[in-house]
């Protein structure tokens, strides 16, 4: 909160060109792996390799707006060539639980979720917020800016890229030989 009251203390008081983007889940296959979808995107492939038994997961209920980062990164170019620097929100106005995402991923593999996911407490969050949802209708209509990849392709996306990046990682692909 104190960057973004900072950004816009500069512009208005200043004159500086100052955005504060405000983005919303904003995901891709280079997501940290301790995030939740980088962590069920991981396991699937995971399980569908016999590597992995189980996936512990705490809140299944958390409802989140995610989107695909690299059309984020598009949005915040765009805020930037922007003849007035403002302040925008870049979202999909889509509301998908952690249980919806989990679901997804694993029917991509034809897998039942039901049989490797299990609850564990550790993972809930003390303060956790109900639902996280964005609305961008500012974006696109002063940005042109709009989502074109919805979590039901999001989650595809980063499930195919982590059955290649283990695939490359059994087969060696990925060793480095330094002479």
């Amino acid at each position: 909160m104190y960057a973004y009251w900072a950004t816009r203390n500069y512009r208005e008081a200043y004159g500086v060109f100052a955005v504060n983007g405000i983005l919303f889940n904003h995901e891709s296959p280079r997501r940290g792996a301790t995030f939740v979808t980088r962590k069920v995107t991981r396991a699937v492939a995971r399980i569908q390799a016999g590597l992995q038994d189980k996936l512990y997961l705490g809140n299944l209920d958390a409802i989140r707006d995610w989107g695909y980062a690299p059309e984020y990164v598009e949005g915040m170019w765009r805020m930037l060539q922007h003849h007035e620097p403002q302040d925008y929100v870049l979202a999909t106005n889509t509301a998908y639980s952690v249980k919806d995402f989990v679901r997804m991923a694993f029917e991509h593999l034809d897998l039942e979720w039901e049989k490797y996911v299990e609850h564990d407490e550790r993972y809930e969050r003390p303060t956790e917020v109900d639902a996280l949802i964005g609305d961008y209708s500012k974006a696109k209509k002063e940005l042109g800016w709009e989502p074109q990849v919805r979590t039901p392709e999001l989650v595809k996306i980063m499930v195919d890229a982590d059955i290649k990046l283990l695939d490359d990682e059994r087969s060696g692909r990925l060793v480095r030989i330094d002479d």
